[in-house]
């Protein structure tokens, strides 16, 4: 009788023992390896200044890799020829359409943004790879053109030409590394880069094409 006992006993302890690897190999079998239908990280749907994401800011397009990017499918600015009139940069331009500086606000209204077709005289162009220049503005301010993806650069002696540039005008928040970018690639002095420490509120542009009028 004991030993009948004691049989039954190891066959209950081997079957329950039996019971508890089996249920672990389905366990570790079936376990999945990570989230069931995990959430994806999906990035807030951006509208820049209240339009959509054709208008980039400085901080989505400026010193990152996406310029560095772009750039390198632009020829060096060293290799491109003087500004002369007629020439075209970017997109075909012509003078069709462009009003002058002192009408951008009323092509603005209360909006952030705006495609508009403008003409001024360049005042200061990027030394570095003429990847910008600026125009000035009806209330004595200067606007930054820049240019759409890096797609293409203008001459370093654009400065002081009649310019018609069609593209975006926008209103944005430079940032303080922004500001001091822009100044060393005026050539601007050390003391004046350093005198920047707070983000500034400007109206830019982002240009499709330029065309050199005079």
């Amino acid at each position: 009788m004991l030993t009948l006992y004691i049989n039954s006993q190891v066959m209950k302890y081997l079957l329950s023992f039996a019971g508890v690897l089996v249920a672990i190999l389905l366990l570790i079998r079936f376990m999945p390896t990570a989230p069931i239908n995990p959430v994806l990280p999906i990035g807030p749907q951006k509208e820049v200044n209240g339009h959509n994401s054709e208008i980039p800011t400085a901080a989505d397009t400026e010193m990152k890799e996406e310029e560095e990017a772009g750039e390198a499918n632009v020829k060096s600015s060293s290799s491109i020829a003087p500004a002369t009139p007629g020439q075209t940069y970017g997109t075909a331009v012509t003078p069709a359409g462009a009003v002058p500086m002192s009408a951008l606000n009323a092509a603005l209204g209360t909006r952030d943004s705006a495609q508009v077709k403008l003409v001024a005289k360049a005042s200061a162009v990027c030394q570095a790879k003429g990847c910008w220049m600026t125009l000035p503005t009806a209330d004595g301010q200067q606007m930054r053109v820049r240019f759409r993806d890096y797609a293409f650069f203008v001459p370093k002696d654009l400065s002081g030409h009649d310019v018609v540039v069609s593209g975006w005008a926008y209103r944005e928040t430079v940032s303080v590394a922004d500001q001091q970018h822009y100044l060393r690639d005026a050539g601007k002095p050390e003391n004046e880069i350093a005198a920047i420490t707070q983000p500034k509120q400007e109206l830019n542009f982002l240009a499709d094409g330029v065309l050199v009028q005079k």
